[in-house]
């Protein structure tokens, strides 16, 4: 049995970095890699998931990440998915077999029992499943809070460092949701 492991969010300026661990129960078809998938393919893809699977999503919040850092916030992910998705060396209640756990990319925070893959979001279908599990929940959160803070357009880059994310901080400031941390030469001027 697998469990594949992936995480949205990692490089943002704002919002949360959501992880998500998933042992998918039978072959969905047209599972990809999140970013390569429609919006639209995302959303119909994640309510078939989470009808078929065990999974379990981890959020972590920009202060967590200000606080922490992105590596540790990371590895607390990685544990919380291991130890809720039937812990390694132990027999999965469900199916009586061992779980092997496959994290997308070429690290293992230090994570013991964990195998790494590069790419194995566009390969290997129980990741595919949990970057889909996470991209869907870190895109439905910022939509969320752009909401809260209509003035960032959340909504239209979804966090992430664009001209006009950029552009925006610097008429506004941060906000709450906004990593602090990362820190942009474009913004330094403006904010410090």
């Amino acid at each position: 049995m697998l469990c594949g492991i992936d995480e949205a969010g990692r490089g943002p300026l704002a919002g949360d970095l959501v992880m998500a661990g998933c042992i998918l129960s039978s072959h969905i078809e047209g599972l990809n890699d999140s970013k390569k998938l429609s919006e639209k393919k995302r959303e119909s893809l994640y309510e078939l998931i989470i009808k078929d699977s065990q999974y379990h999503i981890v959020k972590f919040s920009a202060q967590d990440i200000d606080t922490h850092g992105i590596s540790t916030c990371l590895r607390r992910g990685l544990e919380e998915i291991m130890k809720n998705l039937a812990p390694q060396g132990h027999l999965s209640l469900r199916s009586g077999t061992c779980v092997r756990y496959l994290f997308d990319g070429n690290t293992t925070f230090g994570v013991k029992g964990l195998e790494t893959m590069v790419k194995a979001d566009a390969t290997v279908p129980e990741v595919s499943a949990a970057s889909i599990l996470a991209k869907v929940t870190h895109d439905r959160d910022i939509v969320t809070m752009s909401k809260i803070y209509p003035q960032y357009e959340f909504e239209r880059h979804k966090g992430y460092g664009t001209a006009r994310h950029v552009e925006l901080i610097k008429k506004y400031g941060y906000c709450e949701i906004h990593r602090k941390s990362y820190k942009l030469k474009a913004l330094e001027a403006t904010l410090f």
